[in-house]
């Protein structure tokens, strides 16, 4: 049997991951603050040892913000005191190029995983179609966009790619994965538009500095072809389907 511990595994990514993940001689724990059989806070290291015995893989999905570097660190602390043999890492494409807050603590992160001494395969992933729904359904009279192209993908094709590995032998760094297709916001605030039949303006939002200069440069999309299928006009349709 395979016992897998993913980490913020209750929502986002983290439930069609442990979806994936679920089957016969598997056994799947989610590492919760807040209910089910594993609580655990990675900032405390409340209940993480216990989450851990016996667990063979780790799949980390948790972010907490700017306590990503140190509850990386207490997990994989407590990972390798527990013999897991795999830790599987999410992080984004382009971390370690485009000079934003929550990338450099997602590259700091990777770089605890490279050398931390266990076992890992690390996957960098595009934006998922849902961010991008988030800003463009900001609470605002325009539909927000900025002034970049996007590679998007969607959260399920990620999960799946993420089970595969987890499934698999220790990889280290394996190949960025993006959607099928890159596009600009505005493209994408068409669509959306055009699947809600909503006419809500779109609205480019001037911004300058290093942050932004890193996404104009593409530095955050691994080019196509892509690792995804479904595109952003579907997500959008299949949104405005479901409501």
């Amino acid at each position: 049997m395979t016992t897998y511990l993913v980490t913020g595994g209750s929502h986002g990514l983290g439930i069609p991951t442990v979806a994936g993940l679920t089957a016969p001689g598997n056994e799947v724990r989610v590492l919760s603050r807040r209910s089910g059989p594993f609580r655990g806070d990675l900032t405390t290291g409340d209940g993480v040892d216990a989450a851990l015995a016996g667990a063979s893989t780790v799949v980390h999905l948790a972010t907490t913000g700017r306590k990503d570097v140190p509850a990386t660190r207490l997990l994989l602390d407590k990972a390798r005191r527990a013999e897991v043999r795999h830790v599987v890492y999410i992080s984004i494409v382009g971390v370690d190029r485009i000079d934003f807050a929550y990338y450099r603590d997602k590259f700091a992160c990777e770089r605890l995983v490279e050398e931390s001494g266990m076992a890992y395969t690390l996957l960098r992933a595009t934006q998922f179609h849902s961010l991008i729904a988030r800003i463009l359904t900001a609470p605002l009279p325009v539909r927000p966009t900025l002034p970049i192209s996007a590679q998007p993908i969607a959260r399920t094709e990620v999960a799946r790619r993420l089970c595969e590995l987890a499934e698999g032998e220790p990889a280290g760094r394996v190949a960025d994965i993006g959607g099928p297709e890159i596009l600009t916001m505005q493209d994408m605030a068409r669509q959306w538009n055009a699947a809600h039949r909503s006419r809500k303006p779109a609205v480019t939002i001037p911004l300058v500095g290093r942050a932004i200069g890193g996404f104009k440069a593409g530095h955050h999309m691994p080019g196509l072809p892509g690792f995804g299928t479904q595109t952003f006009a579907q997500f959008a349709a299949a949104d405005a389907a479901g409501r």
